[in-house]
């Protein structure tokens, strides 16, 4: 009966090494995981050959691998990889086989690397939270933090799955934002360039054929001809300074100095301030409730809450929150004094608190708030492509009625 050297860990987190004897590496994995171990290595005596029969080593499952696709890993990315993770562990097959395996299938050069540093570092002793700290531009801290929970708990499979459902409603809810505001941006920003075009490029030639005719020109056809000959001396110099602005203006929002301003106005904003503040909530309240299903304590939760907000005013709540927190105040009392979350929201967590179900609490109040956003997002466009098509027939309209003007007049002048 063949020998097998393996490494897991126990249910505190704590690596056990060990020789056993086995049929194959199969039937020690059903017998370690039997024994509610979370297993990380099972290999033949001093072999390295795996009980899938996959070569291991750094450079992943196969050296001849075709080369992935470039570009950075997104979340979809990862919503696939903890996904497949979870499926490989809850099939009890080793976590080093697991990262062997995916390392060599991934479409993306850059994650396949990182995979195989991961699978490199597991090898020599580390888990899999260690591991994926070493890549924390890949791995958010509500990810790494997670995985520990989960090898603590040696429920990791249980853990990716959720990581998995989290980062799948956190996509969809990205999408239908970016959805919702790319459709005005694109129309605004293609009517800018039509209409900037037709006053720098085009009106300045009927600008020349009125001044061949020699008549007084109407008041709003020599204020639409006076614009346009200044755009077309000026316009390099114009977008210019446009595009300057804008670069500026990102610099400014993007620094400490600018961005608490901005963000907290954004919260505020006409139209899309509803939005911005219906997704800040249900991304609050769904990374609350993931983390502390998971295992984490609630301090560290609203530390990672904090950071993955991606907004400056509810990162300062949170902070405050954490200060509040560890002066064994509750939850929704600084929520509440902060005047940023709706009042249902408060008092929802509230209950949650009172009744020890905070978890729930928060994922009702992120389901309620992922549908606001939908509608919102629905009325959202079903408002601003009115908007759009009037404003364009203003503007353009109001184009074609200053250069007919001329005309009529001529032929009203010729007629009497």
């Amino acid at each position: 009966m063949p020998s097998f050297e393996y490494l897991v860990k126990d249910k505190t987190g704590k690596d056990l090494k060990g020789v056993q004897d086995a049929q194959d590496a199969q039937e020690l994995v059903r017998q370690l995981k039997a024994q509610g171990y979370l297993i990380i290595r099972v290999e033949q005596g001093k072999k390295s050959s795996s009980m899938l029969g996959v070569q291991k080593g750094a450079k992943g499952a196969d050296p001849k691998v075709r080369k992935g696709k470039s570009g950075g890993v997104k979340l979809d990315d990862l919503v696939v990889f903890s996904r497949q993770m979870a499926t490989l562990v809850a099939a009890g097959i080793p976590l080093l086989q697991s990262l062997d395996i995916l390392a060599g299938q991934v479409d993306k050069e850059k994650f396949r690397l990182v995979l195989r540093r991961m699978y490199t570092d597991v090898q020599s002793g580390k888990s899999f939270s260690e591991a994926m700290q070493m890549h924390q531009k890949i791995f958010s801290p509500l990810f790494i933090h997670m995985v520990r929970a989960g090898e603590m708990s040696g429920k990791l499979q249980e853990i990716l799955d959720r990581v998995a459902q989290y980062f799948e409603k956190s996509s969809a809810l990205q999408k239908k934002v970016k959805a919702a505001v790319m459709y005005p941006t694109a129309v605004s920003t293609m009517a800018f360039a039509i209409t900037f075009f037709m006053l720098a490029f085009v009106i300045p030639k009927f600008a020349t054929i009125f001044q061949g005719l020699g008549a007084k020109l109407p008041v709003p056809t020599q204020i639409l001809i006076d614009v346009s000959n200044y755009l077309a001396a000026n316009w390099w110099w114009i977008l210019a300074l446009l595009g300057g602005g804008i670069f500026l203006f990102r610099k400014y929002i993007s620094s400490p100095m600018g961005r608490l301003p901005w963000d907290s106005f954004t919260l505020r904003m006409p139209i899309f301030g509803p939005i911005i503040m219906k997704v800040a909530v249900s991304k609050f309240a769904r990374t609350l409730a993931t983390l502390v299903r998971s295992g984490v304590a609630i301090l560290p939760a609203l530390e990672i809450v904090s950071k993955t907000s991606g907004n400056a005013r509810i990162e300062k709540v949170v902070t405050d929150l954490m200060g509040s927190v560890k002066r064994g105040e509750s939850i929704a009392g600084p929520l509440e004094k902060s005047g940023i979350f709706p009042s249902m929201v408060v008092r929802m967590i509230a209950i949650g608190e009172e009744t020890g179900e905070l978890e729930e609490m928060l994922s009702k109040i992120a389901d309620f708030y992922d549908t606001q956003v939908d509608t919102a997002v629905s009325g959202l466009t079903s408002l601003i492509e009115p908007l759009i098509i009037a404003f364009l027939g203003i503007v353009i309209g109001g184009i074609v009625v200053a250069l007919f003007l001329p005309i009529l007049t001529l032929t009203q002048a010729i007629k009497t």
